[in-house]
C-alpha cells in the first residue's frame, strides 16, 4: 500500500503498512492517544469498539472488491451492477457483516471533520447502523463517542490513525485473520495495563493453550462457564485450524457466559473476528450460578478460568448442581468444579484453573467434596503451575482435568485408565519475561500435553510413538487407594517425590568431597582467630 496522508492537515505522512506488528503499533498509539481521559473499563471498549469498526468495514470492503472483480459481473447489465454489489445475501452468506453505507470507514474518514454534531456521533451512529443491519451484534457494539468526557480533538486524530491500519490486503491472509491478531493483543496490552482488574476478561495465553493442547477439542460443543473475553474458544479454533485446517473450523460449536456486561461485549466482538458465532455466548450477560443459561447443555470439552476463591457468590442449598456436596458460601471453587461436572456429556472432559488451595483445602466441607469427586473416578489429572504466570493475582493456581470416561472406550482404544489420576508438577517450568510475569515456552506446553496423551494413549502420542512412564519429580499415575492414604490431598508434589539426582562420572566422590571442604573450614576457622589475636593486640597497643 503507498504512502498515505493522514486527514489532518499538516500533520507528516506514514509508512504504508505491510505487517501485522505494524497496524498493532499504530493502534496502541491511537489508544495512547485517549488515555487518562476515561477510566481504564470503558477505554478499552472505546478503543476496541473502534477497532472492530474498521475491522468489519474493512472486511466488507474486500468481500465488496471480490464481487467487483467476478467475471460473471460483465453479464449483469451496467445500470444493475451496483445494485448486485449492495445486495445484503452476498455478503453475510460468506459470514462477512453487512456495513450501511453510512457506517463505511471511507465515509467516517471523509466526514471526521465536517459531520454535523461531531465524529463523536458520526460515530455513534455508525456503530448503531452495524448493530441493526446484524442481528447477532444487537446491543454489542459501544456507543460512548459523543460524550462530555470524550475528547472530539483527539478523537479525531484516533479515527485519522486508525485510517492508516488497513486490515486488507496483506497477501492471502484475510482482513479477519490480521484483526483477530490485533484484537488479542489489545486485550494483551490492556490486561498488563489492568493488573488485577482484568481477571475478568484474559487469561494469559499460555495457560489458554496449555488447556487447549491436553483437551484436544477436534470437535463437538465447547463450554466455558465463565468465558470473559472468550479466550478458550478462540484457541480452540486455532487448534482445530492448525490440525485440521480452516475447512473445518464448523466442527466446534461453542456455548458461554459471561456475568460483566463489559466482558460480554468484548467476547461478543472476539467471536464474531475470529469467524466464530456471537451467539454462542448468550444474548445476554448472567451470573452461572444465580441464572444458568443453559440448563441443558452437554458439553463435550468445558474450559475455564473462573474467579478464584470467590465467597460472594450465589449460593443455594439443594441446587441439583451439588451431587458431591454442597460447597460453602466462603468459598465458590467447588461450586464451579460441580457445575462443569454437571455438563459434561457422557465422555466429556474439561480442564479448570483454580487456586492451590482447592487441591489440599478441608474448611467448611471442601475436602469431603474432593473425596466425593475422586471416588466418582471423574479426576483426570492434577497439574501444579509455577508462580507469577498471572498479572491479575499472586494466589499460585493449578491445573484440574475432569473426565467422566476414563475407560478405553472402544474404537478409540486408549489407556484404561479407571482408577488412576496422573499428577504432574510443572513448578519449576516456564521462562520470566520480566520480573514479574511468567510465560510457558512451546517446550513447556509439550511436554505437559504430550505426558498425559501418552497416559491417556491418545492418537496424538501414539502417533508420535510416546509411551507413559512416571518420572520423579514431574509426574505420576496414583490409584485411588493411594490418593486415600493421602487423605484425598490431590497437590502433585506428595505424588511425584523428588527428582533424580543423576550420578556425574566426573564428579567428586562424596567422602572425598566432605573431607577436603572438611579441610577448608578449618583452615578458614584457623586464619580467622589469626586475624582475630592480631588485631586484639594492635587494639591494646592502640589503647596503652
Amino acid at each position: 500500500m503507498p504512502p498515505r496522508k493522514r486527514a489532518a492537515a499538516g500533520q507528516d505522512e506514514l509508512p504504508g503498512v505491510s505487517s501485522t506488528k505494524e497496524i498493532q503499533d499504530i493502534l496502541w498509539k491511537a489508544a495512547d492517544k485517549l488515555r487518562g481521559s476515561m477510566d481504564a473499563a470503558q477505554y478499552k471498549e472505546f478503543v476496541l469498539g473502534l477497532v472492530f469498526l474498521k475491522y468489519v468495514s474493512d472486511a466488507f470492503t474486500e468481500r465488496r472488491e471480490e464481487l467487483a472483480a467476478d467475471p460473471e459481473l460483465a453479464a449483469i447489465p451496467e445500470h444493475r451492477r451496483a445494485a448486485f454489489l449492495e445486495e445484503k445475501d452476498e455478503y453475510t452468506n460468506e459470514n462477512v457483516f453487512w456495513v450501511p453505507a453510512t457506517a463505511r470507514w471511507d465515509h467516517i474518514a471523509e466526514n471526521a471533520s465536517s459531520a454535523e454534531g461531531g465524529i463523536g456521533k458520526l460515530l455513534d451512529e455508525a456503530m448503531d447502523e452495524v448493530m441493526k443491519a446484524n442481528k447477532t451484534l444487537t446491543g454489542v457494539l459501544p456507543k460512548i463517542f459523543n460524550r462530555d468526557n470524550v475528547d472530539q480533538k483527539r478523537l479525531k486524530e484516533l479515527v485519522d490513525l486508525i485510517s492508516d491500519a488497513r486490515f486488507t490486503g496483506h497477501g492471502d491472509r484475510p482482513a479477519q485473520d490480521v484483526l483477530g491478531e490485533v484484537y488479542e493483543y489489545f486485550l494483551e496490552r490492556f490486561a498488563r495495563a489492568e493488573g488485577k482488574r482484568a481477571g475478568e476478561f484474559y487469561t494469559p495465553a499460555s495457560v489458554v493453550r496449555l488447556l487447549v493442547e491436553v483437551l484436544e477439542p477436534y470437535e463437538g460443543r465447547v463450554y466455558d462457564p465463565a468465558c470473559g473475553s472468550g479466550g478458550m474458544f478462540v484457541q480452540s479454533g486455532k487448534f482445530v485450524i492448525s490440525r485440521r485446517g480452516k475447512d473445518h473450523t464448523h466442527d466446534l460449536a461453542v456455548y458461554g457466559q459471561e456475568a460483566n456486561e463489559r466482558t460480554w461485549r468484548l467476547a461478543k466482538m472476539n467471536l464474531a473476528i475470529h469467524g466464530m458465532d456471537p451467539k454462542g455466548v448468550g444474548e445476554r450477560w448472567a451470573d452461572t450460578f444465580a441464572d444458568d443459561k443453559l440448563p441443558d447443555l452437554k458439553a463435550d470439552f468445558v474450559m475455564a478460568n473462573p474467579p478464584f476463591n470467590m465467597s460472594d457468590w450465589a449460593r443455594v442449598v439443594g441446587d441439583s448442581r451439588w451431587r458431591y456436596g454442597t460447597p460453602p458460601q466462603s468459598n465458590a471453587n467447588y461450586a464451579w468444579l460441580q457445575h462443569i461436572v454437571s455438563k459434561l456429556g457422557d465422555r466429556g472432559s474439561a480442564g479448570v484453573v483454580l487456586s492451590n488451595g482447592s487441591m489440599s483445602s478441608k474448611q467448611s466441607g471442601e475436602g469431603e467434596i474432593r473425596a466425593a469427586l475422586v471416588e466418582a473416578d471423574l479426576v483426570a489429572c492434577m497439574v501444579a503451575l509455577p508462580g507469577n504466570l498471572f498479572r491479575t493475582t499472586a494466589i499460585p493456581a493449578c491445573l484440574w482435568f475432569l473426565t467422566k470416561d476414563k475407560s478405553p472406550q472402544g474404537s478409540k482404544a486408549l489407556e484404561d485408565r479407571r482408577s488412576r489420576v496422573l499428577f504432574i508438577d510443572a513448578r519449576a517450568m516456564g521462562t520470566m519475561l520480566d520480573r514479574t510475569e511468567r510465560i510457558l515456552t512451546e517446550e513447556d506446553l509439550g511436554k505437559i500435553s504430550d505426558t498425559y496423551h501418552a497416559w491417556r494413549g491418545t492418537k496424538s502420542a501414539k502417533d508420535k510413538g510416546l509411551s507413559y512412564e512416571d518420572v520423579a519429580g514431574f509426574c505420576y499415575s496414583a490409584t485411588l487407594e493411594e490418593i486415600e492414604k493421602h487423605e484425598y490431598a490431590l497437590t502433585p508434589v506428595r505424588y511425584v517425590g523428588a527428582a533424580e539426582i543423576k550420578d556425574d562420572p566426573d564428579a567428586e566422590p562424596i567422602d572425598v568431597r566432605i573431607t577436603r571442604l572438611t579441610k577448608e573450614l578449618l583452615v578458614h576457622l584457623d586464619e580467622s582467630a589469626q586475624l582475630d589475636a592480631t588485631l586484639r593486640e594492635q587494639l591494646g597497643r592502640t589503647n596503652g
